[in-house]
């Protein structure tokens, strides 16, 4: 796991990165980094000066979550990669089920439904997406299927057994029971990967002697604004950093001490066991849920200021697909360019129907 970094105050006591965190309210929570805030200041946008405040740090890695911290950037631009994450990145899900035979208890529209919500483990960068429903089904755009599982009873379970995993031969309908069958040229393109569950483990319905399932599934690619099982993240959220500032003008009482302590989150005060000083910990600052349970005791009043960082984010992304944590990020990244791409090819062609003059005439198509 790499070093958490370090989250001083010291190094980021700028009162103009700050959002006051007050008892009843939330103040200075706009950027003021634009042209005209600021008398005789030039806060144009430069691209050097960007690059050099832009930073991006992995505080943990697993193998289906990540936390990183992405410094240097207004709020819309880590919104905009947060909603990309989940509606715009594209995964694979089975999208169209042919039911050959039902004889469960739940309806074929429920488990239609069920099966659509099983993350599976391929690589949408290996498959194209149809433009529309009415597309051929190819083996470039669709993956096939397969499930038949039939309910029987266990001839060699023991008399007294009452685990129905015991008593019955497929009892529970599982997300292994899924059996990917090859079109054209599938069974190259994934030798290294078949197409499965990524979770083998996932019951769908449970089944009875004498019940069956016959069906056939075609997944395709698409995305998290089409419907939410293409959602590639489980979660995608980020909060601001949290900051604590102690006044060192009116120090915590050492008799208030504990009491003052136990006002944050576990492990983000310290207090020295002999002079009962009070300290923070800076790796463990970032940890403060900001509840303002200190600001609600008059006799702290002064004592601490609470803010947050207003260009430091902590993300927290839970991949629950074919991504890697550490690929959602830059996936996102891929796709906020596309779309600035459409938007300058759009502009730089308005500039050429004006003429080149700059101004754009506003008409009806």
């Amino acid at each position: 796991m790499a070093p958490v970094p370090s989250t001083s105050s010291q190094s980021l006591y700028d009162p103009r990165r700050h959002v006051r965190v007050d008892a009843e309210r939330a103040r200075d929570v706009s950027s003021t980094d634009f042209p005209g805030y600021w008398p005789n200041e030039d806060h144009s946008w430069n691209l050097a000066k960007f690059q050099e405040g832009l930073q991006v740090k992995v505080t943990r890695l697993s193998k289906r979550s990540i936390e990183f911290d992405l410094v240097g950037v207004d709020a819309s631009i880590a919104n905009a990669f947060r909603r990309i994450l989940i509606a715009e990145v594209p995964s694979i899900c089975i999208e169209h089920v042919y039911v050959w035979n039902n004889t469960s208890v739940m309806v074929d529209e429920v488990f239609a439904h069920r099966l659509g919500l099983v993350p599976l483990n391929v690589d949408p960068s290996l498959m194209s997406s149809r433009e529309d429903d009415n597309d051929q089904p190819t083996d470039r755009n669709t993956l096939v299927f397969h499930l038949q599982v039939t309910c029987e009873r266990n001839k060699n379970a023991p008399k007294t057994a009452t685990d129905p995993a015991e008593v019955y031969i497929n009892s529970e309908v599982l997300s292994s029971h899924l059996k990917w069958v090859p079109q054209g040229e599938q069974e190259i393109v994934f030798a290294d990967n078949p197409p499965a569950p990524t979770n083998p483990n996932i019951v769908l319905m449970k089944l009875r002697p004498g019940q069956e399932v016959d069906m056939e599934m075609h997944a395709v690619k698409s995305v998290g604004k089409d419907h939410a099982k293409f959602c590639p993240v489980a979660t995608a959220s980020y909060r601001l950093l949290p900051l604590i500032v102690l006044n060192p003008k009116k120090p915590v009482p050492p008799h208030l001490a504990e009491k003052f302590r136990k006002c944050f989150s576990p492990g983000v005060i310290e207090v020295d066991p002999i002079t009962k000083a009070v300290s923070i910990n800076e790796e463990q600052m970032r940890k403060e849920t900001m509840s303002r349970e200190v600001l609600r005791h008059p006799e702290f009043e002064g004592c601490v200021e609470l803010k947050r960082v207003r260009d430091y984010f902590l993300f927290h992304i839970e991949s629950e697909g074919a991504y890697t944590p550490e690929r959602l990020l830059p996936e996102s990244i891929k796709v906020m360019r596309e779309k600035i791409a459409t938007i300058r090819k759009a502009a730089e062609a308005l500039r050429s129907d004006s003429g080149g003059s700059g101004d754009v005439e506003m008409r009806d198509s």
